[in-house]
């Protein structure tokens, strides 16, 4: 009996030390994933609006894990799975802040377990494979007695009978365990349906102020519609149509050439590739003004796109240039000429042998940041800029006849989609059901068909917003993966 109690307190001792040997602040966690945010941070992606939304919410859920690692107490933890998109790294580059290109990213997901700063920030560091040698400097430097480093970091293994006979949990156990746990959506709606329905009630007066904002600006100005390009809470697009509103009534003058026009907040002023008003959010009444005030010459450089469109066309055997906001990134219209016109001259330049209106009816959308063409399932080809003009004829020709089939059947989907929509918004009187842009139809028509199928009470009278993870909007919209189990 004495030799158990007193290996009961030497384990305690050395838990105590080690704990205390691995303490790591809030700032000093900050300061150690520096390198983390800067490879993953979404502003980097704004040519990759997909991309840019899924490191958006992974950074979301990520910091509200560091958060409650903090909270003073607090024990319960569920096992997190998080998705970033990494830039890539130049090989020969030492400078952090020159050693991302622009060539590409790639797709990191990785599962939290840990409960202490330290061992959270070695888990994100080394999962996308970035240097940990900051780290142990860092927190060497921040412990109060440098001399008081020893080996109680080793890890610390008893016998499976010591567990038995005190009736302390393994920690070994517990961690398989935590890994054969996957998050349901009965188990996560259980959990988040408390805090999303307080969320939301407090947000239903801005809500109706927003509506209210939105129906009298577009009266006010005649335009064709109000969007958002990110989704920013309903505070902050309070805000933003308030500041639209002085600025109505400072200068009238300047907004004639509204009328019939799209208005989209965004991170920067201009007109847009699909012909909408881009008004940035952080960009102060004097440069929203000089924006309006260039409209007319917007609207010329507009014409002279939608000729270069037509030129490409007949260079292509007749198929239709779209640009495409949901699939797209966000570009100036003046971006999408220079575009156009490059990938043009290097059309004309190589003088493709395709018959005249030989491909009328399919449609096709210019990307510049791939490197081979692609069928988007809507039936619209995707090609990159620097597509060798050989590789594109012949895909083309290869993937016309599925690409008419996929047109034919891009109707029906969408009709299906919003069937399923209006259904299930009815079957589980929701408030709302709405998707993010980079869930395609076919997994909201999945996803949709799966849900019909259970008896879910807790969404009535919910925001509920299909997307690639779990997570609870700051106003109250429940986020769901489109796979959820």
């Amino acid at each position: 009996t004495f030799y158990y109690f007193a290996r009961l307190c030497l384990d305690k001792t050395l838990l105590q030390c080690a704990l205390q040997s691995r303490t790591l602040s809030g700032a000093d966690a900050i300061n150690a994933l520096r390198p983390f945010y800067f490879a993953v941070h979404p502003d980097f992606f704004g040519q990759h609006p997909k991309e840019r939304e899924v490191n958006e919410n992974s950074l979301k859920r990520l910091n509200g894990y560091l958060e409650n690692l903090q909270k003073p107490g607090f024990r319960s933890f569920k096992p997190t799975q998080l998705t970033f998109y990494v830039r890539e790294r130049e090989p020969n580059s030492s400078n952090v802040q020159e050693s991302f290109s622009a060539s590409g990213f790639r797709a990191v997901s990785f599962t939290l377990h840990t409960r202490d700063l330290l061992s959270t920030v070695l888990d994100i560091l080394n999962s996308c494979s970035l240097s940990t040698e900051h780290v142990q400097s860092l927190h060497v430097n921040s412990q109060p007695h440098k001399e008081a480093k020893s080996t109680v970091n080793r890890p610390i293994k008893w016998d499976k009978t010591y567990y038995s006979f005190t009736g302390f949990k393994d920690p070994e156990e517990e961690l398989e365990q935590a890994q054969r746990v996957e998050t349901t959506l009965m188990s996560w709606l259980d959990d988040n349906e408390a805090s999303a329905v307080k969320k939301l009630k407090k947000s239903l007066p801005l809500r109706k102020e927003l509506e209210r904002l939105k129906i009298e600006l577009s009266r006010e100005l005649q335009l064709s519609d109000i969007r958002w390009q990110r989704s920013w809470g309903i505070a902050h697009r309070c805000s933003q149509l308030h500041s639209l509103g002085r600025l109505v009534q400072q200068r009238p003058e300047i907004l004639k050439n509204v009328k019939g026009r799209t208005v989209v907040f965004t991170d920067r002023s201009g007109m847009s590739a699909a012909g909408h008003i881009m008004l940035g959010t952080m960009d102060v009444h004097h440069h929203w003004t000089k924006i309006f005030e260039r409209l007319p010459n917007y609207y010329k450089l507009q014409k002279r796109l939608l000729l270069l469109e037509d030129r490409i066309s007949q260079l292509l055997g007749g198929i239709q240039v779209i640009y495409i906001e949901e699939l797209q990134p966000l570009l100036t219209l003046e971006e999408y000429f220079e575009t156009l016109s490059s990938f043009y001259n290097k059309l004309r330049d190589s003088r493709l042998p395709f018959h005249p209106r030989s491909l009328r009816g399919l449609q096709m959308i210019l990307e510049s940041d791939r490197y081979a063409p692609s069928l988007h399932e809507f039936g619209h080809f995707m090609i990159p800029m620097v597509c060798d003009p050989a590789a594109l004829q012949w895909f083309i020709f290869a993937k016309a006849q599925e690409a008419r089939e996929n047109l034919k059947r891009k109707e029906e989907m969408l009709i299906t989609e919003k069937e399923l929509i209006n259904t299930s918004t009815e079957r589980f009187s929701l408030d709302r059901l709405y998707k993010e842009p980079s869930v395609s139809s076919a997994q909201m028509i999945d996803c949709c068909k799966r849900l019909l199928e259970e008896s879910l009470p807790y969404l009535q009278g919910m925001h509920l917003c299909i997307s690639h993870f779990y997570s609870v909007l700051q106003d109250g919209d429940l986020c769901i993966p489109w796979n959820w189990k």
